[in-house]
């Protein structure tokens, strides 16, 4: 069962697509959370989803008080349990099924303060690393990119507007985080 931890929809129960997607853990959704929140990187963000999934991440940063979160996910199965799971939270989120790439590859129209990343496991290091490098345009200066992965990945390769932060594990679970320079001259040094 998938659920929202906290906030105005509070255990709210959400559809996930029943393959193709693998919604990230309560426990680990509800630890990431709490360190984002105690950073400041929720209420009042605006949140960015890729790979969406069942939109667990991007909901629930809804309902903790994210100003706008937008979720991006390809599979338009996933994408229609996700405008239900919109619906049925009554929570702001806004939707566009694409794949990421494409979705990155357009002009951007908002600057994101927190990124999720959590692509299927099966997809490969170097198509992860063009989906970060293509991230620029779209994230604010001080922005976190959070990513998801098996704790037997490898960490991304980062491009060199992110510098990585943080690495945590919960049981199969290893998640990154970066944070966007702000200063460009820190990127020579």
């Amino acid at each position: 069962m998938t659920r929202i931890v906290a906030g105005s929809a509070k255990g709210h129960r959400l559809s996930v697509p029943a393959s193709g997607t693998r919604p990230t853990a309560e426990r680990v959704r509800e630890a990431l959370f709490s360190r984002l929140e105690h950073r400041g990187y929720i209420e009042g963000c605006q949140v960015l989803d890729l790979y969406a999934g069942s939109g667990a991440f991007g909901l629930e940063a809804a309902s903790r008080g994210a100003t706008y979160v937008h979720l991006v996910e390809s599979s338009p199965k996933a994408s229609r349990i996700i405008a239900s799971n919109i619906a049925a939270t009554s929570l702001h989120a806004e939707l566009s099924t694409a794949k990421v790439e494409t979705w990155l590859a357009a002009p951007a129209n908002r600057a994101f303060d927190l990124v999720f990343l959590d692509p299927p496991y099966a997809l490969d290091e170097d198509a992860l690393s063009c989906a970060l490098a293509a991230l620029e345009p779209h994230v604010q200066g001080d922005a976190l990119v959070l990513v998801e992965r098996d704790r037997r990945s490898p960490e991304p390769s980062w491009p060199p507007f992110l510098t990585r932060e943080d690495e945590r594990s919960w049981g199969d679970t290893r998640v990154w985080s970066a944070i966007v320079i702000e200063d460009k001259a820190r990127l020579e040094s």
